[in-house]
């Protein structure tokens, strides 16, 4: 099996693809393939509080999560900036999850601070467990288990994050940068805001600022994908600035080479930057394709009104 790895960036380490990349995008979006994802790290939080207590600094409502349900949640500032972000799974004893690689020292850090008398634990798990992607969805597996859970048929992160960002799913510190909040990331639906936040769970680090934007303003910034020129040979670095008349008015986080879109990308932008104009990032041109409306929040004010 021809495997590839990438060489530098979050995912150092971690295979890129098999040697069929276009072939692994349909094999994963049609539920056919696993995701080796075992370079992220980690975690496992016990205790017979670990719900009820994640439940009152996270972002996502945990203290009724189901069983064996895989579940995002953000970790805020207090202005409701992100910070930290993990994914992970509950098999009615254990929380397993999984953070962003580099990420890892500052989250568990922070969540051992913010234990005080509640009744967890809090373990790093590396080296004993891993993250995989398979045709049931995310989930963290014991390392001896692993290559018998990603079976024959794999796809690598190539794969994983064309389908993303065609799904126009963020991914934290790549698609994000120090300033962004929730709202900037994904359309309020119903009781959601994106996978990691609930509208109407309790108090929460930084929930003003996601209550406030949502009830009364619009955020600051937009997430887009954008459909870069095909004939560009190189695809935009992480963190590019985008150019518009000759102003940066945003950054490009993921890209990568769609099975049918082609180039594809995902970008914060200013939300004022109006959604038909062409943009610019590293030299190659860019269309847009609205993800978060510029008008969400007008569905307050019309109420108001």
């Amino acid at each position: 099996m021809t495997v590839v790895r990438h060489e530098s960036g979050p995912d150092a380490g971690a295979v890129w693809h098999y040697g069929h990349p276009l072939r692994e995008q349909r094999w994963l979006a049609a539920g056919e393939a696993s995701v080796d994802l075992s370079h992220r790290p980690t975690f496992s939080i016990t205790g017979p509080d670990r719900l009820t207590w994640l439940n009152n600094i996270v972002s996502q409502k945990l203290d009724d999560l189901a069983s064996d349900a895989w579940v995002t949640a953000y970790i805020l500032d207090p202005n409701g900036r992100i910070v930290h972000v993990f994914g992970g799974v509950d098999d009615g004893a254990t929380l397993w999850a999984a953070t962003e690689p580099g990420h890892d020292e500052a989250l568990l850090a922070w969540l051992r601070r913010m234990q005080f008398a509640a009744r967890v634990e809090i373990t790093e798990r590396s080296e004993s467990h891993a993250m995989v992607i398979t045709p049931g969805g995310p989930g963290i597996v014991a390392r001896d288990e692993l290559d018998a859970t990603l079976g024959e048929r794999r796809a690598g992160t190539w794969a994983a994050d064309a389908l993303r960002i065609e799904a126009g799913q963020p991914r934290v510190f790549v698609d994000t940068d120090e300033r962004t909040i929730p709202n900037e990331l994904a359309n309020p639906d119903g009781l959601t805001l994106g996978p990691a936040v609930h509208l109407q769970k309790g108090c929460y680090p930084g929930q003003e600022t996601v209550a406030r934007v949502y009830n009364l303003g619009r955020p600051p910034r937009r997430l887009t994908r954008l459909h870069l020129d095909g004939s560009a040979e190189a695809l935009p670095q992480i963190g590019s600035e985008i150019v518009l008349d000759g102003r940066s008015i945003g950054r490009v986080g993921s890209s990568a080479r769609h099975h049918e879109l082609g180039p594809v990308a995902l970008a914060l932008i200013k939300r004022s930057v109006p959604a038909d104009v062409p943009l610019v990032v590293d030299g190659i041109d860019a269309a847009q394709e609205l993800i978060v409306d510029p008008e969400v929040g007008l569905h307050v004010r019309a109420r108001l009104g």
